[in-house]
């Protein structure tokens, strides 16, 4: 039994890392259609896209208003029940989007499936697991659980929600998460123990070149859903904003 897939690949001068980005989404061994928003790269991302250009379900290169605006167009290109997106650094692990797809089709009162993650350096070296865990709500207002480039919902779920916020810019998942888990109470998120894709950890990654903007825009994403900010937030932010700034300098 399986369902078909729309995979989405935002990308914006990534040609570095677009083909293999698009490789490991065609080798998955599931029904998808593979849609690619370019915002009008100026290295050599169009060449790669044409390249494969009769592999992909649609496709275009041109500015746009930004990550999340992208990403809901290219979701609206698709019809397929189950819907992801993966940015153009990172990658799915071979047989990732399979398992996420067979937990939807065996479990329907699940809208949202996310696996484990790792963690890989600009070279695809492997650095660390991203870390997960069952999903709560009170887990998810201390930090964001849920490693986007191993999650699958289901169409259904996202246009309920409205997709992403457009007005985001760096914490467009984490609050769509908050979105997905208070419109459906009863359909949980189901956390799979399985490895299922890796992320591309590098200093020039919009999280670690704004990573100030991001940690305020995490916190006003809290602060909006669940009602106030946990002391967390403020006790960590020089951790993160400064020593991770340097180790993520280090390692890449």
């Amino acid at each position: 039994m399986c369902a078909k897939i729309t995979v989405v690949v935002p990308s914006l001068n990534q040609g570095k890392y677009l083909e293999e980005a698009l490789q490991s989404i065609f080798l998955q061994p599931v029904e998808k259609e593979v849609i690619v928003i370019d915002g009008g790269s100026t290295d050599n991302s169009l060449e790669i896209i044409k390249k494969y250009a009769d592999q992909l379900h649609w496709w275009r290169s041109a500015p746009d208003e930004g990550q999340a605006a992208a990403i809901n167009e290219g979701i609206k290109k698709g019809d397929a029940p189950f819907i992801g997106w993966l940015n153009a650094d990172d990658l799915y692990l071979p047989n990732g989007l399979k398992l996420l797809s067979e937990i939807l089709i065996e479990n329907t009162e699940y809208s949202t499936v996310y696996g484990q993650c790792i963690l890989i350096n600009s070279n695809g070296k492997f650095l660390k697991k991203y870390w997960t865990a069952p999903f709560s709500q009170k887990h998810l207002a201390n930090r964001c659980l849920i490693a986007q480039p191993a999650t699958l919902m289901r169409r259904k779920a996202w246009e309920e929600v409205g997709g992403l916020d457009e007005s985001l810019q760096m914490a467009l998942d984490y609050d769509l998460w908050w979105r997905l888990s208070k419109k459906n109470k009863t359909k949980k998120f189901y956390y799979l123990r399985k490895v299922v894709a890796a992320t591309r950890y590098h200093y020039k990654t919009k999280t670690n070149q704004y990573r100030h903007t991001h940690y305020r825009e995490a916190m006003s994403t809290v602060r909006k859903h669940y009602g106030f900010i946990p002391i967390k937030w403020y006790l960590c932010w020089p951790f993160r904003v400064i020593i991770w700034d340097l180790w993520n300098r280090i390692k890449s």
